[in-house]
């Protein structure tokens, strides 16, 4: 019986025999029909595996991609269940509908300790409805399938639909070891943080990131700010960025947290150099980059990466720091002319004497395609919306909803 069957156990007593629906966050990107990327997977493992040992029959509910509402093949999570069955060991069930004859006879034929994994939740319109007896109609067809709720997709708690709200108001409920260990390293991100606390930002917009800015001005001692949004901030001090991603409405507000950081105490830190070149990088041509100064950039060019000496003050003040969230590549990481910001930031993660702690999305995506092994890192979180707004300090309906 694994670690997790202790607090489950608490929440729903013996699972033994029992149906339980699980809520897993299983959106992992494919390729075709191969997976590219199976954290989300793997992070899954644990709970399912759990309730499984302790003689629970799992019905794994999850989603993949957006495909509004209707049966579309090329999001069907067939892979999906025959990975998860790699992972676990054992054969996984897999139901070609979520709520239909499928699922029906699927679950019904579930023994003690075994595993199903029904068809992708957003092929029915009701499981992101905004209408309450829409979206209720189709999570009663849920928990009609089930005896109990454990709700494990944390990259979906933000969200009030069916499988991750409604349901829960349903059926006996807890949360999974996943939901459990996030919500644990955000309380740790946002209740007296261990100091120097450091916050690492990055990625195309700034408006992605009003809120947590916000917030973490009032708690970090340091934010660091590349990636595309850092064009604005830069802008805003009346530098000229040529044709880099720009948020023209935002200037006034990047204008604000530059004085509401210096009047706190609180350092923005900003590249000094920046690689950039004369047009994004695509298949048609080999990117040509160049570093020039943060305050330098030409008119026919854009940023892409943060520069060598930017990438190495970066890393120095993280060197002393005991808590550090990171949210956001420092550039277009996925062209390896434009990775090495963001490998520094990794790589100095890696170091942290303390908490480090990616905050999923594309951070999360980056350190695996640049070859970072998980367990180097604190934590990666598997939602990185989610995380977001909880540090945004946004009440998530899937977390409200559990309690009780």
């Amino acid at each position: 019986m694994t670690q997790f069957s202790t607090p489950l156990s608490s929440s729903l007593g013996d699972v033994r025999g029992k149906r339980v629906l699980v809520r897993s966050d299983l959106n992992v990107p494919l390729d075709g029909m191969t997976i590219t990327d199976d954290g989300r997977i793997r992070a899954s493992v644990p709970t399912i595996q759990g309730l499984a040992e302790a003689g629970a029959r799992v019905v794994v509910v999850a989603h993949l991609g957006r495909p509004k509402g209707t049966p579309d093949p090329a999001y069907s999570l067939a892979p999906v269940a025959a990975r998860l069955g790699e992972l676990l060991g054992v054969p996984v069930a897999f139901a070609t509908d979520t709520v239909g004859e499928s699922a029906a006879a699927v679950v019904g034929g579930l023994a003690d300790g075994e595993v199903a994994v029904l068809e992708n939740v957003r092929f029915n319109a009701g499981e992101t409805s905004k209408d309450d007896a829409e979206r209720g109609a189709f999570a009663d067809q849920l928990a009609g399938l089930a005896d109990a709720f454990v709700s494990d997709g944390f990259g979906v708690v933000h969200r009030k639909q069916a499988s991750v709200y409604d349901v829960a108001q349903r059926l006996p409920h807890a949360m999974g070891q996943l939901v459990a260990t996030e919500i644990d390293v955000l309380r740790r991100l946002t209740v007296s943080p261990e100091r120097p606390y450091v916050v690492v930002l990055g990625g195309s917009k700034v408006s992605d990131k009003l809120g947590v800015i916000d917030n973490l001005l009032d708690k970090a001692d340091k934010l660091l700010i590349g990636g595309g949004m850092v064009f604005t901030f830069l802008k805003a001090q009346g530098h000229e960025v040529g044709k880099s991603l720009l948020e023209e409405d935002q200037l006034d507000t990047c204008r604000a947290y530059l004085a509401r950081a210096s009047e706190s105490g609180v350092e923005i830190v900003l590249p000094t150099d920046i690689v950039v070149d004369t047009a994004f990088p695509s298949g048609d041509r080999e990117p040509e980059p160049v570093v020039v100064p943060a305050s330098e950039i030409p008119a026919d060019s854009l940023g892409l990466d943060i520069g060598p000496e930017s990438a190495k003050a970066f890393a120095a003040e993280l060197a002393d720091a005991r808590t550090v969230f990171w949210n956001g590549p420092m550039g277009v990481f996925e062209v390896e002319a434009f990775a090495a910001g963001t490998r520094a930031v990794a790589e100095a993660l890696t170091r942290v004497d303390g908490l480090s702690v990616v905050g999923g999305g594309d951070s999360a995506a980056a350190v695996r395609q640049l070859g970072f092994e998980e367990s180097a890192f604190g934590h990666i979180s598997t939602g990185g919306g989610a995380s977001l707004e909880y540090l945004e300090g946004k009440e998530l309906p899937g977390i409200a909803v559990l309690e009780d």
